[in-house]
Order: structure tokens, then C-alpha cells, then sequence
């Protein structure tokens, strides 16, 4: 077993399970986290014993979105392929970058990868699962973007990739949250489960997938890869920190939501954030 700080690392029955492991924050991405879950997914992938990679989180959540508390990430070593240069740092959004950059080696591993969604997932949380190749959740789990409300843009724009424009458009401008399973009813994941059954279930699921050749399901998931690529998969994530830096920097408003969680606190800044679709009665 690999030894982290910010997630737990194991590997059984050709099974390398990756858990994030921050669950008195919800498991909320911290940049040294979001390095290890990187340095995990290339030792799992040059692991021969290793068929396919699980991601999911410790504690009451899967994950609760990039750790947004104030002062959090000044004290950290930026995550790998920051240029904090001042010809690029104001406008070329190095946090959003790195971000996509981040969860396309999930996308570009050579093993598949699945993710085990309980509890809430949320922003940050739904860019990992929304880019795991195969995503199991439990019925009740919670599952949305609500900083979309009044923040800015994902930082991986995977919406309308993962289900039908009706839904990317209602959810992305919303920023509205729905179960495990409406997501799984309306395509974004592959199933749902009871959360009694999750665990059972992916495992199960992960025994089956992990008797197929690791040369051949690299082969399948490259080839369903490559035809999103030709659809513009990649191109179109690409544009995410352009909207990102647009869209947390140079709208008016942008910085609202940061000078209120500088004076007043995170939680007044979420109250205000939330508080027009909480009195409607949504998520």
C-alpha cells in the first residue's frame, strides 16, 4: 500500500481503489489532494496487476467540490503545471487550467476508471465522476454544480457531453442538484443503487470487468474515447477556463462572492449564493 496524506491508496483483485480521505472537510479538494489522486492514477496504470481503478471518498460524502475556504490554498504548492508567471497568472485562469488538466488523466488513462458516488458530489466532485469512464451512485446521493449560481463556470465544462441539452442547459444554469437516481435515469451515470447496496454492487460490477484482458478494455475505452475526440470532446473542454476567467473575473460581480466570504464568512457567502433557490425548495 502507497502512503498519501490526502487519500488512501490500495490494490486487491486487480482492483487499485483510490479513496479520498479528507471526510471532517466532505472530502474537499485540497491542491495537495488533487496531486495525489494524479500520482495515483499513473501508479495504478503502470501497475501490471492492476485492471481498473476505483475512486471514492471516506466518510458521509464522495465529494464535496474544491476546498474554496478562505486562505486554504495560499499555504499550498500549487497543483502540477501551474505557471504562476505575471505574463499568464491574471488571464489565462491557471486554477481552471490545472483543473481540466487534472481530470483528463482520467480521461486519457489507459485503464478505465470508475467512480463510487455516496453522499454529496458536488462541483469539483461531479468533474471527477462526470469524467470517471463508468460512474455506480447511490440512490439518495446528491449530485450537482451549485457554485454555477454565482460564482462562475465549471472548470471542466462536461455537461453536454453527459446528457441530453435539455438537462445540461436546465442544470448548468440552475446550478440545481438531483439524486443518484435521477442522474442515472437521465444517462449522466451508468446506475444507481441503494446506499445499503453500493459497496456490494460495485464490487461486484468491478470482479466482472476485471477478468477482461487489460490490453483489450485499454483498446475499447481508447476507441469510445476517440470518437468523442472527433466529435470535439477535447477542443470544446478546452474553452473552460476562458469562460472560467470571463466568468470569475471580468463580469460584473465576480468577486462578490469572495469579498463576502472574506468579511462575513464561507457560510454567509453560500447563504447568499443558495438563498433564492432554497426559499423555492431546491437543492
Amino acid at each position: 500500500m502507497a502512503e498519501f496524506n490526502a487519500i488512501l491508496y490500495s490494490v486487491a483483485d486487480r482492483v487499485a481503489r483510490i479513496t479520498l480521505n479528507r471526510p471532517e472537510k466532505r472530502n474537499a479538494l485540497s491542491f495537495e489532494m488533487r496531486r495525489e489522486i494524479v500520482d495515483a492514477l499513473r501508479m495504478a496504470e503502470r501497475d501490471d496487476s492492476v485492471s481498473v481503478v476505483l475512486i471514492d471518498g471516506a466518510g458521509t460524502s464522495f465529494c464535496s467540490g474544491y476546498d474554496i475556504t478562505p486562505g486554504a490554498r495560499e499555504s499550498e504548492q500549487p497543483p502540477y503545471g501551474w505557471v504562476s508567471s505575471p505574463y499568464y497568472q491574471p488571464w489565462t485562469d491557471q486554477f481552471a487550467r490545472s483543473c481540466l488538466r487534472d481530470w483528463l488523466t482520467i480521461w486519457d488513462l489507459l485503464k478505465p476508471v470508475v467512480a463510487k458516488v455516496h453522499g454529496n458530489c458536488l462541483a469539483g466532485g461531479t468533474e471527477i465522476m462526470s469524467m470517471a469512464d463508468i460512474a455506480f451512485v447511490a440512490d439518495d446521493a446528491r449530485i450537482g454544480y451549485p457554485p454555477m449560481r454565482g460564482q462562475t463556470t465549471p472548470d471542466t465544462l462536461y455537461f453536454p457531453w453527459k446528457m441530453s441539452m435539455a438537462q445540461a442547459k436546465y442544470l448548468q444554469l440552475t446550478g440545481n442538484s438531483v439524486t443518484g437516481r435521477e442522474a442515472a435515469e437521465m444517462g449522466w451515470v451508468a446506475k444507481s443503487f441503494p446506499e445499503a447496496d453500493l459497496e456490494a454492487e460495485t464490487m461486484r460490477e468491478l470482479r466482472a470487468i476485471a477478468t477482461i484482458a487489460p490490453d483489450l478494455l485499454a483498446a475499447n475505452k481508447q476507441s469510445v474515447n476517440q470518437a468523442y475526440e472527433i466529435m470535439g470532446f477535447r477542443t470544446a473542454l478546452q474553452t473552460a477556463w476562458q469562460w472560467h476567467a470571463l466568468s470569475g473575473h471580468l463580469r460584473p460581480g465576480a468577486g462578490d462572492f469572495s469579498r463576502i466570504a472574506r468579511e462575513k464568512g464561507l457560510k454567509s457567502a453560500l447563504q447568499w449564493r443558495d438563498e433564492g433557490f432554497t426559499r423555492e425548495g431546491f437543492q
